[in-house]
């Protein structure tokens, strides 16, 4: 058992004092429609339920009560697309610490509202949060204001173990621990709150297959940025790992994996639909890795889910994502003859096969089509991936008189 490991267990012990009363001690919530696919026990921990709607509000509050009082009459100053803005801006106003955040051009107007509603002054720069960072290390170096790094810090990581120790405490059976990654800041504390106590139980890291730095960081032994990221997540979609993270996840961590895009929508359907949970889909990865990969885990399983902060816009579009990805949603492409009662026989075998009609266009002047023929596309409501297929197989039928030009 390494010094860091001891020390960083220590501090989340000091940390889990320090934020008792200041943050919600989140639920589990029992997920009984994986254990199919788990063999076993699941559990959620509902950090979408948290304070700031994330867990980032134990770091930042872990980071800004230890400052100085000379520290924090300078104040603080933060840089994030959303949940860790949201996280320093309550710490700080809990604190009566003046806060400043720097948030990238095209983040979340909901997630910026809310930030300024917690008492920070935003300001946009840049149009990513690698260059909302280099603005706010500027200011800080302007101002004097204190950077509230929002993963590679000790008592950031030590505030973000605070979870893992809820987890120990909530769950005293668990074997294996799914926890949602980016920089790495919640998995190292986990995982260091965890080991620490209970070596035996399996810590596993999530990320999303497009913003995945860990993998490959870890192959090199040490921190690798990667050269582009491309996900829905964006809460964790972090384009190098930070050192002190990456040093405790190197050693304690059993495994890290991936997920799709596709996993990653349904689980955000699934969470809606079955616990009654909203998920940002960075929160969602952990039951994506589940659904996925549950041959790796050994029950009774916690998964995190590590936020809740999404843009409405933005869910009506992972839903919909993750209704196709399901087989639930499918938008079909048909040509069918120009003849009075074309488009009723085939509506009439849809209503036939069981599926759900949401809409109907139809289009006479595609090049594709032939002389006398009509472009109908159909937006159609399926129960799963097996009655989708009853559908494309009843359109397929050769004694139907039109051609299949779409599905998806």
């Amino acid at each position: 058992m390494t010094d860091l490991l001891a020390s960083t267990a220590a501090d989340a012990a000091r940390a889990d004092d320090e934020l008792d009363g200041v943050v919600r001690r989140t639920p589990l919530e029992p997920a009984r429609w994986l254990t199919d696919v788990t063999r076993g026990p699941v559990m959620l921990k509902c950090e979408n339920l948290q304070r700031a709607g994330s867990f980032k509000i134990r770091g930042a509050y872990a980071r800004i009560s230890r400052l100085s009082e000379h520290e924090r009459a300078r104040g603080v100053v933060a840089a994030s697309a959303g949940n860790h803005a949201q996280g320093v801006a309550l710490a700080a106003s809990l604190l009566s610490v003046p806060a400043t955040v720097f948030m990238p051009h095209g983040a979340s107007l909901v997630k910026e509202r809310a930030t300024r509603a917690y008492g920070a002054r935003v300001e946009i720069a840049g149009s990513t949060v690698d260059e909302a960072v280099v603005a706010a290390l500027a200011y800080s170096e302007r101002s004097g204001a204190v950077f509230v790094h929002p993963f590679d810090h000790p008592d950031v990581v030590a505030g973000q173990g605070t979870v893992g120790r809820e987890i120990l405490r909530q769950a005293p059976d668990a074997r294996t621990v799914v926890v949602c990654t980016g920089g790495g800041g919640l998995l190292a504390g986990i995982a260091a709150a965890v080991k620490h106590a209970r070596p035996q139980v399996r810590v596993i890291g999530v990320q999303a297959e497009g913003a995945a730095a860990y993998p490959p960081s870890l192959w090199a032994g040490h921190p690798v940025p990667l050269g582009s990221m491309s996900t829905m997540a964006d809460g964790i979609a972090v384009g190098c790992p930070g050192e002190l993270p990456f040093a405790l996840i190197r050693e304690h961590v059993d495994e890290i994996v991936t997920v799709s895009e596709d996993a990653i929508s349904r689980a955000l359907v699934r969470l809606l639909e079955r616990n009654k949970l909203v998920a940002e889909p960075a929160g969602a990865v952990a039951v994506a890795a589940l659904m996925t990969h549950a041959a790796a885990v050994e029950p009774p399983v916690v998964a995190t889910v590590s936020g809740g902060n999404i843009d409405p816009l933005l869910l009506l579009r992972v839903v919909r994502h993750g209704l196709v990805a399901d087989g639930r949603y499918l938008t079909l492409g048909v040509s069918i003859p120009d003849r009075p009662g074309s488009l009723a026989a085939l509506l009439m075998t849809m209503a036939d096969v069981g599926a759900n009609v949401l809409d109907v266009v139809h289009e006479r002047t595609r090049s594709h089509l032939n002389v006398g023929e009509v472009d109908v596309r159909l937006v159609l409501e399926t129960r799963g991936s097996q009655h989708r297929d009853e559908v494309l197989q009843a359109v397929r039928n050769p004694s139907n008189p039109w051609r299949l030009l779409l599905d998806g």
